[in-house]
């Protein structure tokens, strides 16, 4: 497909079958390659680049119906090998219709052998519904539950008879140094640049010119005394901020989880010790959490934007514009019909009336071709109703009448 990069693994030793993933090809990624039964497993893994050295691991897999233990070993031997990344999402077809999900209970003996080794690599199935027929052979499986989002089981692709499963791998991409560049006004000069803008002798300089012209000159003069006293310095993202229930005492258990498991590999602690200890952290993190929920719930008076904000990231779709009530009275709910109602509303605040600056023009002298001709006393009447002028002659000192003109003119 185009802008696709495809990557594949067929079937060996007959036609058909085999396992696909397409990718866009503005991802960073590339394919893993897992000694243990590479040629017998239906499966592909490949890793994409993440912000912060966070990768995300993506496996793919088939497993017939009745494939034999030699080949559910070597699957077992990848699955403990991928899911030491720190994310994995895998997916696929394991033909395992009789493994209950709700009580963690299977009938046959490979089914509570996978059964098993999920649990031991501490993965979660994410998938709820069935996706053929009553049957739930299709499963997605990853060892951090928040990375999965907006699940949807629903419509067949072409002539087959599983339900497509639609997902989000809610993960950021490895972030660019930034390059954009603002000025410090900090460590700006403002005395220099007041004086540099003061020795421009603007009456003979912008002497017969015209309004653009004008405003050019006086542009590029301003921007080159700004490049020479005001710095610049690179604009920086917020870095990331941590939850607000994982404290010092939660960072200690997690750390102890760490290094039990790195225990439990190396063979220097029993697998019960180590799930005593995850169990014990798992505890603490829900305890945590609860406890910071319900502090909020209790402070939402005096707390309220505490509250919005963490009930906003519990949402997986952000709220848009509610329905809104045109003039007539009709309820709109689509999105060019609410903007048109919108516009209508704020439409309805301007008037036509004209302000008083207008009649000081209309009173001026004109020249021959009809321009107005704005004098000292009235000047000062016109640039009280252009706080930006004003703005600009208190930081540049430059004539009044000569700006005032020119706005007059332009006017």
């Amino acid at each position: 497909m185009e802008g696709y990069r495809l990557f594949r693994k067929n079937r060996q030793g007959r036609k058909g079958g085999g396992v696909a993933l397409y990718v866009r090809e503005h991802y960073d990624c590339s394919q893993l390659q897992y000694k243990e039964g590479e040629k017998l497993v239906e499966s592909l893994w490949v890793r994409f680049k993440g912000a912060n050295s966070s990768d995300v691991v993506v496996g793919v897999c088939y497993r017939p119906p009745n494939q034999v233990d030699e080949v559910d070993e070597a699957f077992i031997g990848q699955l403990s090998e991928a899911s030491r990344s720190q994310a994995l999402v895998l997916m696929g077809d394991f033909n395992h219709p009789d493994i209950c999900w709700e009580t963690h209970t299977a009938v046959h003996r490979q089914s509570r052998k996978f059964l098993e080794n999920v649990g031991d690599n501490f993965l979660v199935q994410v998938l709820k519904d069935p996706t053929r027929g009553r049957a739930q052979l299709d499963l997605l499986l990853t060892n951090r539950e928040e990375l999965i989002g907006d699940v949807e089981v629903g419509d067949n692709l072409g002539s087959s008879d599983h339900e497509m499963v639609d997902f989000r791998i809610l993960t950021k991409g490895r972030k660019e140094s930034s390059k954009i560049h603002t000025l410090d006004f900090k460590k700006a000069d403002f005395d220099s640049l007041r004086d540099l803008m003061e020795r421009i002798p603007w009456d003979v300089n912008m002497k017969g010119k015209g309004v653009q012209d004008s405003w050019q000159y006086f542009k590029e003069a301003l921007l080159k005394a700004q490049k020479e006293t005001i710095p610049t310095h690179s604009k920086r993202g917020k870095p990331g901020r941590r939850p607000d229930w994982l404290t010092g005492e939660i960072l200690g258990e997690l750390k102890h989880k760490k290094e039990a498991y790195r225990k439990w590999k190396l063979g220097q602690m029993t697998r019960e010790e180590f799930k005593c200890i995850v169990r014990e952290c798992r505890g603490a993190i829900r305890n945590a959490k609860a406890q910071m929920e319900l502090r909020l719930a209790k402070d939402v008076k005096d707390n309220k934007k505490g509250f919005y904000r963490h009930v906003n990231k519990k949402k997986v779709i952000r709220e848009g514009v509610q329905s809104l009530m045109d003039e007539g009275g009709n309820l709109v709910t689509d999105d060019v019909e609410k903007a048109e109602v919108l516009n209508a509303f704020f439409a309805s605040v301007f008037t036509d009336k004209v302000g008083s600056w207008t009649s000081v023009l209309s009173d001026a002298r004109r020249e021959e071709d009809g321009q107005p001709l704005v004098g000292k006393e009235q000047a000062y009447t016109v640039s009280s109703c252009i706080p930006l002028w004003a703005g600009i002659l208190a930081i540049i000192s430059v004539n009044v009448q000569t700006i005032i003109v020119l706005n007059g003119t332009e006017t």
